[in-house]
């Protein structure tokens, strides 16, 4: 190497011009590196140190540019001839060498370094000396250990891992969040994230804004999100935690975007979600017993097993009474005819009113659902569907039910072996349609008021007899 060379970033290299110019970019980039680096010529003398060795071993440019191997001064002598021996083989070994050894910093202490040594080649080709680039050896693993870390998550996590961006589009997404968004690694980045979720969108962006802008929160956050997926869509409750991500090279902070992490707990949310209203109903069922067993009239005590019923499950209820001096049993055929005896107030909220006072028969076309239920002897569902709102108005009032009821549940009242009625319980466009355990509780319920009704029956007619 030139001697211009060989003074690395310490010696002046004449007049302005090119040649001053690139060696004030070759001192720049050497000493902007993050790895300490050396040069050695062919003889095996230091012709370039940077800043970063400084910093590691303490001695200056000017003190290592020049001097002949490590002997004595950055290795310890008995050491000397093996370190340089396996440095300088890298001329003439292809690729580059990895060695690990021991240094001798400025105030004698040690440094175990994990070195990278490749040959330097000359203007003919033949080896011209050998360049060292080296770092302290847990420096090296500590950054070893973070690259496996992120290919682990990426690779083998079992929960899902997407590294958003500063526009809150997917930059990276591991297997399992690719399965749980129902896309490819690869086919899902730089999507706007309302391509893959179609509910809870508006949520989980929020969440990615506040990380960006305040940091990540103290606990992980539970969000509900409908993914779209070629056969529908599906309800998923995700566990998220999320870490900002900020470039270590910058100055001040620079947001680079956000790690989002979630597990699917759908199962366990849906588990915690049933066991909540289980307890919910019946402890309902339970409190409305106790409040009916103090009432006198068992037409009242039907009407308080309603409004009970209706916390949290309907927004509207009816009982429907079959009409004649005998209810009809199990086996019975033929035209049923019911009348009204209790519905809740449509208007205003309040405990539901008896009514039906004249036994005039409810105009129920065929099939109507609460004739399908005294016929089946069981519950029967009916929804409007996804209509417009006149057109849902118009098939609740085909019904004989409020106009803004869309979902219906009927359940029959039987007791003593007949069949006494149906009760009714609807729901809004708000609210989702009932399902098989709403139809099991509406049945629960039935049971107790059609006791209630049976009582009524009884004591209407001993009070005739008397």
């Amino acid at each position: 190497m030139s001697a211009s060379r060989r003074s690395g970033t310490t010696d002046e290299l004449g007049p302005d011009g090119p040649e001053r110019d690139g060696a004030d970019l070759l001192a720049a980039l050497l000493d902007g590196m993050d790895a300490a680096l050396c040069a050695f010529d062919a003889d095996g003398v230091v012709t370039h140190w940077n800043r970063e060795a400084e910093r590691i071993l303490g001695w200056t440019a000017t003190e290592a540019v020049g001097r002949k191997g490590f002997a004595g001064w950055a290795v310890r002598t008995a050491d000397a001839g093996e370190v340089e021996g396996r440095l300088l083989s890298a001329m003439h070994a292809p690729g580059r060498q990895v060695h690990e050894f021991a240094l001798v910093t400025k105030d004698g202490g040690r440094v175990l370094v994990r070195t990278q040594s490749a040959a330097v080649r000359g203007p003919d080709g033949k080896p011209a000396g050998v360049y060292c680039a080296f770092s302290e050896v847990h420096a090296q693993i500590d950054l070893e250990r973070s690259i496996a870390l992120s290919e682990a998550l990426f690779e083998d996590a079992s929960w899902g891992v997407v590294l958003v961006d500063a526009d809150l589009r997917p930059a990276v997404v591991n297997a399992h969040a690719a399965r749980a968004l129902g896309v490819g690694r690869t086919s899902g980045l730089g999507r706007p994230l309302g391509e893959l979720l179609s509910q809870g969108v508006e949520e989980l962006e929020g969440a990615l804004t506040h990380v960006l802008a305040e940091g990540a929160p103290p606990a992980p956050a539970e969000m509900w999100v409908s993914v779209r997926t070629s056969e529908g869509e599906r309800r998923r409750c995700w566990r998220s935690w999320f870490l900002r991500l900020a470039s270590p090279l910058a100055e001040e902070p620079v947001p680079l975007g956000v790690s989002w992490m979630f597990q699917d707990v759908t199962e366990a949310k849906q588990g915690e979600q049933e066991a909540a209203l289980l307890r919910f109903r019946s402890n309902q069922l339970h409190r409305a017993a106790r409040a009916a067993a103090e009432c006198e009239d068992p037409a009242e005590a039907a009407t308080i097993h309603l409004d009970f019923a209706l916390a949290g499950f309907a927004d509207h209820a009816l009982i429907d009474r079959v009409a004649g001096a005998v209810p009809v049993v199990a086996e019975a055929s033929g035209p049923v005819r019911l009348v009204r005896i209790a519905a809740t107030p449509s208007g205003a909220p309040g405990p539901s009113l008896v009514t039906g006072a004249a036994g005039l028969p409810v105009l129920y076309e065929p099939g109507h659902p609460a004739l399908q239920c005294v016929e089946r002897v069981g519950a029967v569902r009916a929804d409007a569907g996804d209509v417009p709102v006149e057109r849902a108005r118009e098939w609740a009032l085909a019904r004989q039910w409020p106009a803004d009821s869309v979902h219906a549940l009927c359940a029959v009242l039987r007791s003593r072996g007949r069949t006494l009625g149906v009760v009714t319980f609807l729901r809004g466009r708000g609210r989702s349609r009932f399902e098989r355990s709403d139809a099991a509780y509406a049945e629960d319920v039935a049971v107790r008021i059609a006791v209630a009704l049976d009582l009524a029956g009884a004591v209407g007619e001993a009070s005739g007899q008397g």
